[in-house]
């Protein structure tokens, strides 16, 4: 690493990037995985556990004065818009303050919001710390993400971005599996099952606030914000514990990159790097943000009443169902994340959000016709959701790798309030009043909605989606303080969005 004086701060050559990119996988990289992925566990437990128990929370003797409605409607939508004011608030200080001091501080918010929800005695009580719980979770999008694409070797990237977003549903699984037995009258009392449900929640967070300790921040991150010394210090220590565990030297890296530190950047730079510089990329965003946001916020919350409603399935039973399409959600990025990498975005985010939206007009028509039971209405849910879910992470990993490194965190955040807010808020708020009115043909419209955003979310993939895959960073988007005439890509050339010029996405590339 070399450096010099520039007008503005240091210049810096570096190959860490190139570094990063170059390992192979090994037993730090799960440290990774576990210590930053775990949350989402957390978060699928919250939202699952909330529509199982939405027909418990409604009987009067719950303790709580609330309706099965407020339940899957307003409180739905007020953690998602909990969750939507968070990333942006912790979104911008990520980018300023560094990845690992938020996603530290997101997750103690969270913990502390769940446990206080667990001792809700009134409806406002539980509508505010379902806010707060939620404003916890969407900073942790916008601090985990980053770090995740920034510390994951280009060859891997694609996968584990699924495969960790992915997790989310190996917590509704337990989510499910959880409400059953706090649901249970002969176990827990009415009022005090829900509870320990929350309180569980708050418990496990706390045991990966003590795991995630050990994450480092992002050598990236530091690079860009003057702490070049610590980026190095970090990167030499994983490089050695890497050759110990391998017993042979690394491959040199290929590439080096020179920018102009610099401390922060300014919302102004970032809206015009964004919408000016990426336009093509942020309508990708959008487009694919709310598809997702819109079908899974509102059947997350909605499934629940669904099989109460127009099956009988009794309140405490529904966590079995649900047990089932979680499953169901969390094998679609696990089995189909490498082709993300080797068969390559645009073909697999395209082919995952159409193919869940025409499997969902298909389950609308067996609805409406009434060929569907509680057991087939639940696999053909589970058949939509294997590949929405594998479509839905890929929203993550996309806004992730494709706007520069200044901007990344607060990109995230962007996009996934904007999407969420659309069709997040919209949805459980939409559905809840269509399905309530136990009127089949309400609920048809419903599905129709979500598999129409769904599809219309694809044709976008299909005609603006980067080729990304196996490529690093810095390729994809170079960094706005990359200083153009001596930066060499630390990844494979060719494809859209290359590091200097106009992309072939139409995108102008921005420049130091």
């Amino acid at each position: 690493m070399t450096t010099a004086q520039a007008g503005t701060g240091r210049t810096v050559t570096t190959d860490i990037p190139a570094r990063l990119d170059r390992l192979p996988w090994s037993r730090w990289h799960w440290t990774i995985v576990l210590g930053l992925g775990t949350v989402w566990i957390l978060d699928g437990l919250e939202v699952t556990v909330v529509g199982n128990i939405a027909s418990r929370l409604s009987e009067p003797d719950s303790g709580l004065p609330i309706t099965s409605g407020q339940v899957t409607g307003m409180a739905a939508a007020l953690y998602v818009a909990g969750a939507c004011a968070g990333a942006l608030f912790w979104g911008r200080l990520t980018d300023k303050w560094g990845r690992k001091k938020l996603f530290m501080i997101t997750l103690a918010v969270y913990l502390a919001a769940t446990a206080l929800t667990s001792i809700a005695f009134d409806t406002w009580w539980f509508f505010t710390f379902r806010f707060l719980t939620g404003f916890g979770i969407g900073g942790e999008y916008a601090a985990i993400n980053s770090a995740i694409d920034e510390l994951i070797p280009k060859e891997y990237r694609g996968r584990v971005d699924l495969m960790i977003n992915g997790s989310f549903w190996l917590g509704a699984v337990g989510g499910s599996l959880l409400s059953i037995v706090a649901l249970d009258t002969d176990i827990f009392a009415a009022n005090v099952g829900w509870r320990l449900t929350f309180a569980l929640g708050a418990v496990l967070a706390l045991v990966i606030l003590l795991v995630r300790r050990h994450v480092p921040e992002s050598p990236r991150w530091l690079l860009i914000h003057g702490r070049d010394d610590e980026a190095e210090r970090i990167v030499s220590s994983i490089e050695r514990k890497i050759e110990e565990q391998g017993g042979e030297p690394l491959p040199r890296p290929e590439g080096e990159i020179t920018i102009h530190q610099r401390r922060s950047v300014s919302f102004l730079e970032i809206g015009r790097t964004v919408f000016s510089d990426y336009r093509r990329r942020a309508i990708l965003g959008f487009s694919l943000f709310i598809g997702q946001a819109f079908l899974y916020n509102a059947i997350t919350f909605g499934f629940g009443a669904i099989l109460t409603t127009f099956f009988d399935v009794p309140s405490g039973n529904t966590g079995y169902y649900f047990a089932v399409i979680a499953l169901g959600n969390f094998f679609g990025p696990l089995l189909l994340g490498k082709l993300f990498d080797t068969v390559g975005r645009r073909i697999m985010i395209s082919g995952t959000y159409l193919l869940s939206g025409l499997l969902l007009f298909g389950t609308a028509w067996l609805f409406d016709q009434g060929s569907l039971s509680a057991d087939t209405m639940t696999a053909c849910w589970c058949a939509v959701l294997f590949f929405a879910s594998a479509g839905a992470s890929s929203a993550y990993l996309t806004v992730s790798e494709v706007f520069p490194m200044e901007t990344r965190a607060m990109s995230i955040a962007f996009f996934y309030a904007i999407g969420t807010a659309a069709g997040g808020i919209s949805g459980p708020l939409l559905f809840a009043k269509l399905t309530e009115s136990g009127v089949v043909g309400d609920t048809v419209l419903a599905f129709q909605i979500g598999a129409t955003l769904m599809c219309l979310a694809g044709l976008a993939a299909a005609i603006l989606a980067v080729k990304a895959e196996r490529r690093s960073l810095e390729d994809i988007a170079k960094p706005l303080t990359a200083a153009a005439e001596k930066a060499t890509p630390t990844g494979s050339g060719g494809g859209d969005g290359g590091s200097q010029g106009p992309g072939p996405d139409g995108s102008k590339q921005a420049t130091a």
